[in-house]
């Protein structure tokens, strides 16, 4: 059976680690020739030898940028697309360091809507003609369940991650008739770099051990574990294939269960 994203073009950013990087290697198992950006240039080149490759049509690269950096995006983008339209754009950045709303800099919100909402803002402009031209495209924007229900001592991210939230569902009703959709996907406690800090920075703030925190934060989550980068990057290929064509405009909380509201 054919591969559904066999002949599509995807870009996934922060691909270097964690849920970039299992969406990089889920889109390529689906077919799909995958551009994955990130900083670190070694860990770029290494995953992209490493990236599955379901049909001999498959061709992986890299594109190394800070996300911060918009000139140097837009120009090294471009030269992609201007090789094959890009259809699928996964935007995934790290989230800022947590702390109270109230405590924060304006420059703390300002280098973070830089990173997430201009830069995702950014790409899809970059991409959006020839998604147009091929009638098929797919932005997939991984954010927070916090856009449902703000986490606490992560003010900056709830903030910018809710921006980010309203710009997607404003985009997905401009594009929608040309074939492209917008869609959210709203991790719960995964197990990447970012859980790590946040645990690491529970256990400075409050003494407790490891342990006493996990169980805290799984106290939270019906499903009582923390997810795998795959089980994200699994909702990020399907939102990305064709049977997700008529899904426009929703947040997916992939969180086992731990986000209370509709």
């Amino acid at each position: 059976m054919k591969p559904e994203l066999l002949g599509r073009q995807a870009l996934v950013c922060g691909a270097s680690q964690g849920i970039g990087r299992a969406a990089a290697v889920a889109l390529a198992e689906r077919g799909a020739s995958v551009w994955v950006l990130a900083r670190n240039v070694e860990a770029l080149d290494a995953l992209v030898r490493s990236l599955p490759k379901v049909h001999p049509e498959q061709n992986h690269a890299y594109i190394s940028a800070d996300v911060a950096d918009h000139d140097t995006l837009r120009r090294k983008v471009q030269a992609a697309v201007n090789q094959q339209p890009i259809e699928v754009l996964v935007n995934n950045t790290a989230g800022p360091n947590p702390g109270t709303v109230q405590g924060a800099s304006a420059e703390q919100f300002l280098d973070t809507f830089q990173r997430h909402l201009l830069a995702n803002h950014l790409l899809a402009q970059t991409l959006l003609p020839g998604m147009k031209t091929q009638q098929y495209g797919r932005i997939i924007n991984v954010i927070s369940t916090s856009v449902k229900e703000p986490i606490k001592n992560l003010g900056v991210s709830n903030t910018i991650r809710g921006a980010v939230a309203s710009w997607a569902k404003t985009l997905a009703s401009e594009v929608g008739a040309d074939g492209i959709t917008v869609n959210n996907v709203l991790p719960g406690f995964t197990r990447t770099q970012r859980l790590e800090q946040i645990i690491r920075e529970r256990i400075e703030a409050t003494g407790q051990a490891r342990e006493q925190i996990e169980r805290g934060m799984l106290a939270t989550v019906p499903a009582q574990r923390f997810a795998e980068p795959a089980e994200v990057a699994a909702a990020i290929a399907f939102l990305a294939s064709p049977a997700a064509g008529y899904i426009n405009g929703i947040n997916l909380p992939v969180d086992g269960g731990r986000t209370q509201s509709l």
